[in-house]
């Protein structure tokens, strides 16, 4: 979301250059800047020691593709506590390590997506309602479940655990 006016004071913005950015919104009255927001989102590819990766489904997200745990950040958290969370809210496992494998950004909810591996410690899944299914899958299966769409930020996290595992 980009800003016309200020969010504290309501004056009409202008553009400034700030250092290397060009046509920032500013606001004269308050003597700031409002840079453009946008939402940011955890996506987790979660595993076990058995070689298995969880899948879910989702119909409010895809009724034809699979996908990875997900959620949104909440303020004031960061992104390894906010995976975890969601991880335990969608599917009731806890996780014993996250690990940052790469962002990205999904351009048509314009939001950006922090990608993780998740390491669980069992495979009991007690899933929440907005969750129609979950399962574990062979890790080497995982593609078959997922969008082909080369966009795709589950395909993407997918194929970057199998290209680890084959090192």
């Amino acid at each position: 979301m980009e800003f016309s006016y200020c969010p504290d004071c309501g004056a009409r913005l202008e553009r400034r250059s700030l250092g290397d950015e060009i046509g920032v919104p500013w606001c004269v009255c308050c003597g700031r800047p409002w840079f453009a927001m946008f939402p940011v989102a955890v996506i987790a590819l979660v595993y076990n020691d058995r070689g298995e990766v969880l899948l879910l489904r989702q119909n409010y997200i895809s009724t034809e593709f699979h996908n990875l745990v997900s959620g949104y950040v909440k303020p004031g958290e960061d992104a390894e506590s906010c995976v975890v969370r969601e991880i335990m809210e969608e599917t009731g496992l806890e996780v014993d390590s996250v690990r940052l494998v790469f962002t990205d950004w999904f351009a048509k909810k314009e939001l950006m997506m922090i990608g993780f591996f998740a390491h669980a410690r069992c495979r009991r899944i007690k899933l929440s309602s907005e969750v129609d299914s979950a399962e574990w899958v062979e890790a080497s299966m995982i593609k078959d479940f997922l969008s082909p769409r080369p966009e795709s930020t589950s395909r993407r996290l997918a194929l970057h655990f199998l290209n680890e595992r084959e090192v």
